[in-house]
């Protein structure tokens, strides 16, 4: 059983560098360190190297990052309470004073940004020979490189252009409040990181999976770059295929895990599949408490993210039992009514929820959240090459991730968008509720076709008769695939312009 000795290599310079796993959170990072008191040792940077990592157990990657998704595209609707924010988020009607949200959604990767920020000026600094043992310093600068390439990555594709902040160590104005780069700098940034990383990491740090499935490598760096060429508006899908295919032939060893349930059961994390991952720990301080809030309704409220009607019956059309049962349970007698299933309370109905992660624990989960991991690689190979003219060349592909689940094979044979199509609607089924739905749209160009098309209904009820329903059809335009920039940072920095619409 593994226990909680930190994971990162550079913390334990002894003869024997030790690696033992499996937070990010088992030291405490030194992240108020500044260049007043300096980083002069290697734990210093190590420590402030903690500090970014950090920032995945914020409610951003939680599950906020789940809710923008797929909340905001046909794979969930709020659940809850009706609470506002989450309702507003699903009918794309976001205001532009959700401080608290905005909180989460720019502060949280602005704060792993930051954080980033210093420890790359900081590292070239620090003249601790035990940071060149091992090529640790560079691989620290290809992990913090990512790191920032990663929050960035999030926050343009939620608000367009962003302020690109590379260096934090100043109060001044005139540095600190910098305008909105363009949506092609923003990725022009990103990818320069990535490319530092991709130099200055290994495919792997040894043997251990617990190690390398929860540290930043050079098999995360690629992906992430298959990633951006193919999301950005300018998208280049030869540049897609060469990230995919390096990452495929990574000597790190990528293979499909042969059971799609054990992914995700609570007892196979850091396998064969994972390329990075959240780890957390059961009934600690660095336990996984977002879980709580898409599962669990013995304790007696509604959860958020519950899946569709529409996500059901996708599953249920392909005969996709397995996915189905892994992503979604059913539950009744929940002691609360649902507007969309169960409007009268009756509690013999049936109440769908999210599942990916099976164990809530209270608030203390320890299931592992995938922030990355070959399926989703394997299945943006098949859109390069069907994008690139070769339908027949990622249908085989395709049919990898359907075996697994025991689904018939798509045939070779269909047309560029017929495959587009099934390619999709696979992606849908495989990465239900790992924040991916509502990209996937916006790449294909589909986001506002598919959210003013799907059928979504709603119910009430009076003296126990369910009424007749009303269909919910989401205001979504072309100014609303990107969120308002917070007016709150709007007010602090007034070289800063809102999105369009709104």
């Amino acid at each position: 059983m593994k226990n909680k000795l930190i994971y990162f290599a550079g913390l334990l310079f002894t003869v024997s560098i030790l690696y033992s796993c499996s937070t990010f959170l088992n030291d405490t990072p030194q992240t108020s360190l500044t260049t007043g008191n300096a980083y002069n040792s290697a734990t210093d940077i190590e420590n402030a190297l903690l500090g970014v990592y950090q920032v995945f157990y914020t409610d951003y990657y939680q599950w906020e990052n789940v809710m923008l998704s797929d909340n905001r595209a046909d794979n969930a609707y709020p659940g809850g309470s009706g609470e506002e924010t989450f309702v507003d988020e699903h009918l794309y009607q976001i205001p532009v004073t959700n401080s608290h949200d905005y909180g989460m959604w720019w502060g949280q990767p602005y704060t792993a940004i930051s954080r980033a920020n210093i420890l790359l000026e900081q590292i070239p600094l620090c003249k601790d020979p035990a940071l060149d043992v091992n090529n640790r310093r560079a691989q620290i600068m290809g992990e913090a490189s990512f790191l920032r390439a990663f929050n960035y990555f999030n926050l343009v594709k939620l608000f367009g252009g962003v302020p690109l902040e590379l260096k934090s160590n100043s109060a001044d104005p005139s540095v600190t409040r910098k305008p909105r780069s363009t949506i092609a700098e923003v990725y022009t940034q990103i990818e320069a990181d990535l490319q530092v990383a991709v130099s200055n990491l290994p495919d792997s740090y040894g043997t251990d999976p617990s190690v390398n499935t929860v540290r930043v490598t050079k098999g995360a760096a690629n992906a992430i770059l298959a990633q951006i060429w193919a999301q950005r508006s300018d998208r280049d899908y030869n540049k897609v295929l060469q990230y995919c295919t390096s990452v495929v032939g990574s000597s790190a060893g990528y293979a499909l895990w042969p059971s799609y349930h054990q992914l995700f059961d609570g007892s196979h994390y850091e396998n064969s599949e994972s390329i990075l991952e959240i780890p957390f720990i059961a009934g600690s301080a660095d336990s996984n408490w977002g879980v709580e809030l898409f599962l669990a309704p013995e304790d007696g409220w509604q959860k958020y993210c519950v899946p569709s009607t529409d996500l059901i019956a996708a599953y249920d059309n392909q005969g996709d039992t397995i996915r189905k049962n892994t992503n979604i349970i059913f539950y009744n007698n929940l002691g609360w009514p649902d507007l969309d299933y169960n409007p009268c309370g009756n509690p013999a109905t049936y109440v769908p929820f999210n599942f990916k992660q099976e164990h809530a624990a209270g608030w203390a989960s320890g299931d592992h959240l995938y922030l990355i991991r070959l399926a989703d690689i394997i299945l943006l190979e098949a859109e390069a090459q069907n994008e690139l003219g070769s339908p027949q060349l990622a249908a085989p592909l395709v049919n990898q991730i359907r075996s697994r689940v025991g689904l018939a094979p798509i045939s070779a044979g269909l047309s560029q968008a017929d495959m587009r199509i099934a390619i999709l609607n696979e992606r849908r089924l495989e990465l239900a509720f790992e924040a991916h739905r509502f990209d996937d749209l916006v790449r294909s160009g589909t986001a506002i076709s598919t959210m003013t098309s799907v059928i979504e209904n709603q119910y009430s009820c009076a003296n126990g008769v369910q009424s007749a329903p009303t269909r919910i059809i989401p205001k979504i335009d072309q100014n609303h695939l990107l969120m308002p920039i917070p007016q709150s940072e709007i007010d602090a920095n007034p070289n800063l312009t809102q999105n369009p619409g709104y």
